[in-house]
């Protein structure tokens, strides 16, 4: 698990994402052990840490179960079963304020 989270963190990371976060979600009551949120200035930078992930991911055959909001861009979801990613636009992020939702 913590190997694939690095993956992540590092693809954010190499596209420059800013304020990265893991939450480690409650057994009982998550969808997934982890959710990662980032933020990406642009819409092209969301889509680019979007890219990475999925690149870093396929080179390690780490299997990405599904992707949304990727043609609009604010705010796109990598599903990877066990890690779900939301990679934002700062204001999605203020908006949706994930972190307050699943910070237990």
């Amino acid at each position: 698990m913590t190997e694939k989270l690095d993956i992540i963190i590092n693809a954010c990371e190499e596209k420059i994402g800013k304020d990265i976060v893991k939450i480690k979600m409650d057994p009982g009551l998550a969808i997934a052990d982890y959710l990662v949120v980032v933020t990406g200035n642009t819409v092209n930078q969301t889509r680019a840490i979007a890219d990475e992930i999925e690149k870093e991911c396929e080179e390690k055959s780490i299997e990405i179960m599904g992707k949304e909001g990727y043609r609009d861009g604010n705010w796109i979801l990598l599903d990877l079963n066990d890690i779900i990613v939301h990679v934002f636009t700062p204001d999605a992020r203020d908006y949706y304020d994930l972190e307050r939702l699943w910070s237990f």
